[in-house]
């Protein structure tokens, strides 16, 4: 497996293709997936390294479908590693398990193994860190411009429903991320008391 061909591949098309009104999904969010990613699997004990690089490599390419689709991307970006990973020598049961743990994130986030959790918790770490409403709103702005919503609908209400719903997988980002996650929601029903 060369993880660095394949990381090299899609975080050039990733750069180059996508819109910057991917505001949210885009090469960055990419590059702190994969950070998250690589902190959580070690501390969660993961030290087998064909373990790391598919890890690695799906989160490389869990949005990378976002190149052909707004809808379902989570496919499309099966498709793409299908398509790409063979000749950066990886096999079919390789991309077998990577294919998987990129279906796991999509909502409502379905892992069935420790990988799959680091990699949910790793797309989704932002909701317990320092920088929620930052990129809270690079969200907000790329959902309304790909009109996956509207400027009626109430955005702190959806917020506040999908921190509810959400719960950290892993062990460590139970631990790290819980508490911030819960100030956000006291912090955004307090806001919509006020609106």
């Amino acid at each position: 497996m060369n993880l660095a061909l394949a990381r090299t591949y899609i975080l050039e098309r990733l750069t180059k293709e996508l819109s910057p009104t991917f505001s949210y999904h885009h090469v960055n969010h990419t590059l702190s997936v994969a950070k998250r990613a690589h902190e959580i699997a070690l501390s969660e004990g993961i030290s087998d390294e064909e373990n790391l690089v598919l890890l690695a490599t799906a989160c490389y390419f869990h949005d990378s479908g976002f190149l052909l689709s707004y809808d379902n991307h989570e496919d499309f970006s099966c498709q793409i590693a299908e398509r790409i990973l063979p000749s950066c020598g990886y096999n079919s049961a390789q991309i077998s398990v990577i294919k998987n743990l990129i279906k796991a994130t999509k909502i409502p986030q379905s892992p069935d193994n420790l990988l799959s959790k680091i990699l949910c918790d790793a797309d989704l770490d932002y909701l317990g860190g320092a920088n929620y409403y930052t990129i809270v709103e690079t969200l907000h702005q790329e959902l309304l411009h790909f009109e996956r919503l509207n400027s009626n609908q109430n955005w702190t209400q959806i917020q506040i429903d999908f921190l509810v719903k959400h719960a950290y997988f892993t062990q460590t980002n139970q631990k790290e991320r819980t508490e911030e996650k819960n100030k956000r929601i006291v912090e955004l029903r307090s806001k919509q008391d006020t609106q």
